[in-house]
């Protein structure tokens, strides 16, 4: 009996031509382009093993630090997977890393936090090479009062005034911990962490600071947001091009 094996992989893309990580009916995943590239390690080669992502960004977000895992069957030493790998990949699709996982490692289910990057691009002119990496919105915004509200954030709660709406889970309530508000020159930059998040939840809290910041709502007014259970409650729901998931915890 061939002996199974699990490769863990660290993958980071730009999101900009792809309908997300995971397969659609229609349009390129990032999931479907691993799988195809790892079809020919088969002893058939029209047959690919099913590769499993942390996370399933959206369409237009972006990883440096999306981690999958595949179970095969070839003894292929890692750093030649990962050559091979990206010489069958496109250029905006890249794995950064390749090692043997412990048996029965799965990137989803063993995951225990993410970490999301939100950039809001300020400055009145928008560089072309960052357009698809950054929501541009030059209005004047009150850093102090988006960190105030994000301090209110932080911690466990029940997120679903910051979920999709139509989206379905056993359970809304996450732990948040951390939320900085960073200020550099030409953006303002969201970083989050935390044990899990609700579809389009980070995107959802952009918007909605980006709000406070812009004097649209009042810092205080989140936890209303979050009691209210309500997406209809907090702020519009932010650009996927300025999202990235930076990293997995395990």
């Amino acid at each position: 009996m061939t002996a199974i094996r699990t490769l863990k992989l660290v993958v980071a893309y730009d999101g900009t031509n792809y309908v997300g990580w995971q397969r659609q009916a229609s349009g390129t995943s990032v999931q479907e382009l691993l799988e195809r590239a790892f079809a020919p390690f088969g002893d058939d080669p029209a047959a690919a093993p099913g590769v499993a992502g942390a996370g399933r960004t959206d369409a237009g977000v972006h990883a440096q630090g999306q981690v999958a895992s595949v179970n095969v069957t070839f003894d292929v030493p890692a750093p030649a997977v990962q050559r091979a790998l990206n010489i069958r990949l496109p250029p905006d699709v890249r794995v950064i890393d390749v090692a043997d996982a412990p048996p029965g490692f799965h990137a989803r289910f063993h995951a225990t936090g993410k970490a999301y990057r939100y950039r809001i691009a300020t400055a009145p002119v928008l560089s072309p090479f960052e357009r698809w990496f950054v929501w541009h919105s030059p209005v004047p915004r009150d850093v102090e009062a988006m960190r105030n509200a994000a301090t209110r954030l932080v911690g466990r709660h029940d997120f679903a005034s910051f979920q999709a709406r139509g989206s379905w889970t056993s359970s809304t309530v996450r732990t948040v911990t951390r939320l900085e508000i960073l200020e550099r020159p030409g953006e303002i930059v969201i970083e989050i962490e935390a044990d899990g998040f609700l579809r389009h939840m980070v995107r959802a809290l952009a918007g909605t600071l980006a709000e406070v910041g812009a004097g649209g709502r009042r810092a205080a007014s989140l936890s209303d947001v979050l009691h209210a259970h309500d997406r209809r409650a907090a702020g519009p729901t932010a650009p996927a091009a300025g999202l990235t998931l930076v990293g997995v915890r395990y």
